[in-house]
């Protein structure tokens, strides 16, 4: 059976995720809202484009995926990065470096995770000299009449190396009425002599900013650092601190690690999915949370884009305006793609 389509079918395919329609106008108006670009994650097999990993994992592994793609898939294919290899071998090598492990903190993380009484603070700022990207995670305690309402208790900042720069547990602003020990390994004496929540927005503020004023902070060129994490709107809004939007690295939104549901997934998931390894298995590391924060971020800057920046920098251009249908409409799919460029910042560029 010839499965070739016929001419009309070629011309209103999509060039990017081969959605194909009755109408060319539909094809125009399916590029006008999709942003497809060169930084969307791609099969290394049919080179169809998805707009989140894991829509590339359901073509490549299922639970319904492209026959074909799934086959070569299967035998050269990495579960965790997705990427394709030449051959078995090179699939086996590269697994080397792809599998990560649990990071190993610093002696004062491993104290306090075996409930010894370790410092309640440690500032290692010299350490970021030269570095750009700052992680950052935080321990929640309860506090209202319920213990609903998250104050902040500990914080760990960490460098792109993953030492710990800065890290402190918090005197929250009112009373702490549950202090989650479950998960959260925070005891009232960990608190008693805490640093005050105001000392430690300065000091978190000092290490963003690198010395720059906070409205002298631009996007590229300036001093001021990348921030890294996962629900990072949360976390600053508890410590408390502002910081531009456009310097911050949010794991849980970042399109491409989003659900196909365009809901956020949890560090836990991210982390066993892409680097190979389990988090939050039981009292909640901030450490551990940092560093798989700041690992999916590396991992996400070192996608293998071309370093296009007017198709990645998320200027949301209209490139399909109404007034050039007529134009338009008489494109091939490929020049259609062309003229595409992603909703969102590529992290790549940030390298």
């Amino acid at each position: 059976m010839d499965n070739t389509p016929d001419s009309g079918t070629i011309r209103n395919k999509c060039a990017a995720c081969f959605r194909q329609y009755n109408k060319v106008e539909h094809l125009v108006e399916h590029m006008r809202a999709s942003f497809h670009s060169v930084h969307e994650p791609v099969c290394g097999i049919c080179q169809k484009q998805c707009r989140y990993l894991e829509s590339l994992r359901e073509h490549l592994i299922g639970p319904l995926p492209k026959i074909e793609c799934a086959r070569i898939f299967s035998t050269r294919g990495c579960d965790l990065c997705l990427d394709i290899f030449q051959c078995p071998n090179a699939l086996r090598i590269h697994r080397g470096t792809c599998q990560l492990s649990c990071a190993v903190p610093g002696l004062i993380s491993r104290m306090s995770r075996l409930s010894f009484q370790g410092p309640s603070s440690s500032d290692h700022g010299t350490r970021m000299q030269g570095s750009k990207v700052i992680a950052l995670g935080c321990t929640m305690v309860g506090g209202g009449s319920d213990g609903s309402l998250d104050l902040c208790a500990r914080v760990f900042l960490i460098g792109e190396d993953e030492n710990i720069i800065f890290q402190t547990y918090i005197k929250p602003l009112i009373p702490v009425t549950n202090y989650r020990y479950g998960t959260t390994g925070v005891r009232p004496e960990h608190l008693r002599d805490a640093m005050p929540l105001k000392q430690a927005q300065r000091r978190i503020q000092d290490l963003l900013s690198n010395g720059e004023p906070i409205w002298k902070i631009r996007s590229r060129g300036g001093n001021a650092r990348i921030l890294v994490g996962h629900g990072l709107d949360h976390d600053l809004d508890c410590l408390g601190v502002e910081y531009p939007e456009f310097l911050i690295r949010d794991t849980a939104t970042y399109p491409p690690l989003l659900k196909t549901s365009k809901l956020s997934n949890s560090l836990k998931h991210l982390t066993q999915t892409y680097l190979g390894y389990d988090i939050q298995t039981g009292t909640q590391d901030p450490y551990d949370d940092c560093v798989a924060a700041m690992r999916l971020y590396v991992r996400m800057r070192s996608q293998n884009h071309p370093r296009d920046y007017s198709s990645g920098s998320g200027e949301n251009r209209n490139n399909y305006p109404s007034w050039r249908q007529q134009e338009l409409e008489k494109m091939t799919p490929e020049a259609l793609l062309e003229l595409s460029s992603s909703d969102y910042y590529c992290w790549c560029l940030d390298s």
